[in-house]
C-alpha cells in the first residue's frame, strides 16, 4: 500500500502539482492521488481539509502533511536517497538547489504571459520583453548545466528535482510554439520522452473543467 497521498489540482494547469508527481512517478515511489479542481466552488474547503496554506500540491505521510512544491520535493530526496533526487556532488548539489530555487520564486513575466495550459496550441504569441528575457535565462540555465554535467540529457546528469521544477516550462514552451535554439528544444524533447509526462498529458487532455482565468487570451 502507498504510504503517501499527493493532493493535486488540475492536471491541465497545476504546474505546481506537477513537480512533485512527476518527481514521485520517475522515482517509482508509490503514492495515492488525490485530484481537487481547482476555481470550483468548494476547491478551498477541499484543501483546507488538509492544508492551511490552502494552495495544492499537498502530500500527506502519515500523519504528516508537507506543503508546496519544493517542500514537497526535498521532503521525498530525503525519504529517498536512492533515486539520487538531488546531486551527489556537494558544487553541484548546490548549483542544482540554486536554478531550483530560480525556477520556483522567478520568472514572474513567463508565468503571467504563458499559463500552463496542456491541452491548448497557440500560434504567434506576441511575449513581452520581459517574459522574453525569462525565456533566453530559462535557455542559459539549461545550457549550463548539461554541459557541466557532462552533455548528458538531464541538467545534472539524472532525472532529479531540478528537472521536475523546470518540467512545466518545457511543456509551456510546446502550448506556445516558442522558437527555442536546438539546444533547449533537445531539453524540452527529453522531457516530453518521460512515461511520467505522457501520462500527465493524456489526464490533462481528458479534464472537462475550464477555468478560464489561466486560458491564454481569456479576461
Amino acid at each position: 500500500m502507498p504510504r503517501y497521498t499527493l493532493i493535486i489540482g488540475n492536471k491541465n494547469y497545476s504546474s505546481w502539482s506537477l513537480r512533485p508527481w512527476l518527481l514521485m512517478h520517475e522515482g517509482n515511489i508509490a503514492f495515492d492521488e488525490l485530484r481537487i479542481p481547482l476555481s470550483q466552488p468548494e476547491s478551498k474547503e477541499r484543501i483546507l481539509e488538509f492544508s492551511g496554506a490552502g494552495r495544492v500540491p499537498i502530500l500527506r505521510d502519515g500523519d504528516l502533511t508537507v506543503w508546496d512544491s519544493l517542500g514537497i520535493c526535498e521532503y521525498i530526496a530525503e525519504r529517498h536517497p536512492e533515486i539520487g533526487a538531488w546531486p551527489a556532488d556537494p558544487a553541484r548539489r548546490a548549483t542544482a538547489r540554486s536554478v531550483s530555487a530560480e525556477m520556483h520564486s522567478g520568472f514572474a513575466a513567463l508565468r503571467a504571459e504563458l499559463p500552463l495550459d496542456c491541452r491548448a496550441r497557440h500560434e504567434n504569441v506576441s511575449v513581452g520583453g520581459r517574459a522574453r528575457a525569462d525565456i533566453e535565462r530559462i535557455g542559459t540555465i539549461w545550457r549550463e548545466c548539461r554541459r557541466h554535467a557532462g552533455g548528458g540529457p538531464w541538467l545534472f546528469g539524472r532525472f532529479g528535482i531540478a528537472d521536475a521544477m523546470f518540467a512545466p516550462v518545457a511543456l509551456r514552451f510546446v502550448t506556445y510554439g516558442i522558437a527555442l535554439d536546438a539546444d533547449a528544444r533537445a531539453y524540452v524533447d527529453q522531457v516530453l520522452g518521460l512515461a511520467g509526462i505522457r501520462e500527465w498529458l493524456s489526464a490533462a487532455a481528458a479534464e472537462t473543467e475550464v477555468i478560464d482565468d489561466a486560458e491564454h487570451g481569456r479576461p
